[in-house]
């Protein structure tokens, strides 16, 4: 019973922290990693990092049309630039994907 009670706060707490996850705690905890295609990767199954993923990936499709345009690129070639980017000024620790499309922490 107490092991039970436990366990049930134990996940309530975890629920609540997950729900004002950002994308740098999203980072940090491993749900999430830089691809060198210039998105963010979905490494572990979680709805709320999921869901910022698809917020960043949004913004930065936006952000690489903007600049393609402006420079005469194409969306691939910006957001391969990016991404090389991304993945260097991502924190020690947080993931980034290789390029044998393995999940490797920096």
């Amino acid at each position: 019973m107490k092991l039970t009670l436990i366990t049930t706060i134990f996940a309530l707490f975890m629920a609540f922290s997950v729900h004002a996850l950002t994308l740098q705690e999203a980072k940090k905890a491993g749900f999430l990693g830089e691809l060198p295609n210039g998105y963010i990767g979905l490494i572990t199954s979680n709805d709320e990092a999921k869901s910022i993923m698809e917020s960043v990936n949004q913004k930065r499709l936006a952000r690489f049309q903007q600049i393609a345009k402006k420079n005469g690129l194409s969306v691939a070639q910006v957001a391969e630039l990016a991404g090389a980017k991304f993945m260097a000024k991502t924190s020690s620790g947080n993931f980034i994907q290789n390029s044998a499309g393995k999940w490797v922490q920096k």
